[in-house]
């Protein structure tokens, strides 16, 4: 369709009465009066060629088309938002601004720690908002990437999109401390024989793939969506579990459990923070990246 005919604040009009499924409550959220948000829904219904609000008793529901618009709206919005706030010029000393970077547990605490400090540091007006990646990551990359301002996620689950690399990491096996199944070594055997506790997220497929052509098929008994939990869900059990080595690192010793080498040459870790192409120029990004990138070599060389 023609952008340039386009009324983009339709979009946000279209966002407030899908979420609200009400025409009175939308107009009060963007500052309409209910006349103008009536006329804005009759555009877009035109626009649709679908009712999209449909009366049910004494209120309304979504139609299918107003249904899978939704996230669409509300991604919609929130690019645009983005756009419109890019800058020329970025001063982290002085800046007032929020980014929202998506990561595990892992990312958090071995990087994410350390970048928090580094902007503490040198831009302490900036806010930063780490949130859990969705496990539906894997579908439109794209699409989620443009509306936050970072991923960091290892290579290897996502494509296609710009990246800046921050460090590097290898797989280890936790296993229970009184596990007298396993002596000093782990066997290829063992990992078939014995049960799981895996990271149910899209980041372990990797670590999946990698078994498979070995001939593993992971008996997978437990399933978290937290890096940090496996060694909780491996001590006292016969369960083993792969975590990387500087969350290893991070363990106590005293928390049940044996970190041990892999019986196999896994693919190392190479952490990177990927972005929408949207914010490649964008001054403030261009702050982030470069602070990343620098906090992220201080991660490969001081694992402490």
């Amino acid at each position: 369709m023609n952008l340039a005919g386009l009324d983009t604040n339709l979009v946000v009009a279209l966002r407030a009465l899908l979420e609200e499924r009400n025409v009175t409550r939308a107009g009060r959220r963007i500052g309409l009066s209910q006349p103008a948000m009536s006329a804005a829904l009759a555009r877009l219904r035109r626009h649709f060629a679908d009712e999209l609000l449909s009366r049910s008793g004494s209120g309304y529901e979504l139609t299918a088309l107003g249904t899978v618009l939704l996230d669409r709206a509300a991604a919609a919005c929130e690019m645009l938002e983005r756009v419109f706030a890019s800058q020329a010029r970025f001063d982290p000393a002085g800046e007032e601004r929020e980014f929202t970077i998506l990561a595990s547990d892992y990312a958090v605490a071995v990087f994410g720690v350390r970048l928090a400090q580094a902007v503490d540091a040198g831009a302490p007006r900036i806010r930063l908002t780490f949130r859990q990646v969705p496990a539906t990551i894997t579908e439109d990359p794209a699409g989620l990437l443009s509306t936050v301002d970072g991923l960091l996620m290892p290579h290897g689950v996502i494509s296609d999109l710009p990246a800046v690399e921050l460090y590097r990491d290898h797989w280890m096996c936790v296993v229970a401390e009184d596990n007298d199944e396993v002596a000093d070594k782990l066997t290829l055997q063992q990992l078939a024989e014995l049960p799981w506790a895996a990271y149910q997220r899209s980041h372990d497929a990797v670590v999946t793939r990698q078994l498979s052509m070995l001939g593993v098929e992971p008996r997978v008994q437990v399933s978290v969506d937290s890096f940090q939990l496996l060694p909780a869900m491996v001590a006292g059990t016969r369960r083993i579990a792969m975590v990387q080595g500087l969350l290893a690192a991070r363990l106590r010793h005293d928390d049940g459990i044996r970190v041990m080498e892999c019986p196999f040459e896994a693919v190392p870790v190479r952490e990177a923070m990927w972005w929408h192409p949207v914010h490649t120029h964008d001054a403030g990004h261009l702050w982030l990246r470069e602070t990343a990138a620098r906090v992220g070599a201080t991660v490969s060389s001081d694992p402490g």
